[in-house]
């Protein structure tokens, strides 16, 4: 009895603890049609937000390793947030801006299992030297 108590204690304060340090990123909508933060490494469970500084942007995500369950596209100038549930990359932009390159990439865990189907996603010439840059920069700045 005692066993399965201290079992069910320390079941409950790695949950509690991994809850209590998931954090919390804000990007904004520049004022030059791009986020504040172009490629965000961040674990399972942190949230990010974005922030409708200025005016004409969203967030549409294009691509992740699930993509039945991407998180859905926000309206023009509204705030939006996403907890990251699934390890692996995600590809977004502004839906209005995205061919002229308003992309950001999110690598959760440092996981880049589905890297190449983001590389293989339709984008106009423009944007996809952003994402090649973007990729770059995620995979130099990696977690080793």
């Amino acid at each position: 009895m005692r066993s399965s108590m201290r079992l069910f204690i320390i079941i409950n304060l790695l949950i509690i603890s991994k809850v209590a340090f998931a954090e919390t990123i804000q990007i904004q909508f520049t004022a030059d049609d791009s986020y504040s933060i172009e490629v965000a490494h961040i674990e399972v469970g942190d949230i990010i937000e974005w922030l409708p500084v200025n005016e004409g942007h969203n967030v549409e995500f294009f691509a992740g390793p699930e993509m039945n369950l991407l998180p859905e596209t926000s309206e023009i100038d509204d705030f939006h947030s996403v907890v990251f549930k699934v390890s692996g990359v995600y590809l977004y932009g502004c839906t209005p801006h995205a061919d002229m390159g308003m992309l950001g990439l999110i690598v959760v865990g440092n996981d880049f299992h589905n890297l190449e189907s983001i590389k293989n996603i339709q984008l106009s010439s423009v944007a996809k030297l952003v994402l090649h840059r973007f990729i770059a920069i995620a995979q130099s700045s990696s977690k080793s």
